[in-house]
């Protein structure tokens, strides 16, 4: 399992793309997706709503159990990924690339995001 050197880390297993012209794209990583198993729902944060830093903005439904989807950031939400909604299994098999949520214009960005490397050391692979 690689996480993607672009890409910045929460400490949820979330990812971050790098803000291009104020807006960045968010997504759970490969490790968050192989721990909830088959994802079989996806409820996403809509257009227009504002999400926090650390808050809980939705949830993920696998066989296993519901997780609640938090944001990395801050800001208004101004894209939700429908294909993930009407088949969230693009969450198992490609969650760093088709597999994306939501994209976000960027109010304020945590300090404490990590890089790959930081977090490949937390989530042990």
């Amino acid at each position: 399992m690689s996480n993607p050197q672009e890409l910045r880390y929460s400490k949820e297993h979330e990812w971050l793309s790098a803000v291009e012209d104020g807006v960045a794209t968010i997504g759970i990583t490969e490790f968050a997706a192989n721990a909830l198993g088959d994802v079989v729902y996806a409820q996403l944060p809509e257009v227009g709503d504002t999400v926090t830093a650390g808050e809980t903005c939705g949830e993920l439904e696998s066989t296993k159990s519901v997780s609640d989807l938090f944001s990395p950031v801050t800001g208004e939400v101004v894209a939700a990924n429908q294909d993930v909604v009407d088949d969230p299994s693009l969450v198992n098999s490609a969650p760093f690339e088709g597999g994306w949520l939501f994209k976000v214009r960027v109010a304020e960005e945590p300090k404490d995001l990590l890089s790959a490397a930081e977090y490949t050391e937390l989530s042990g692979n």
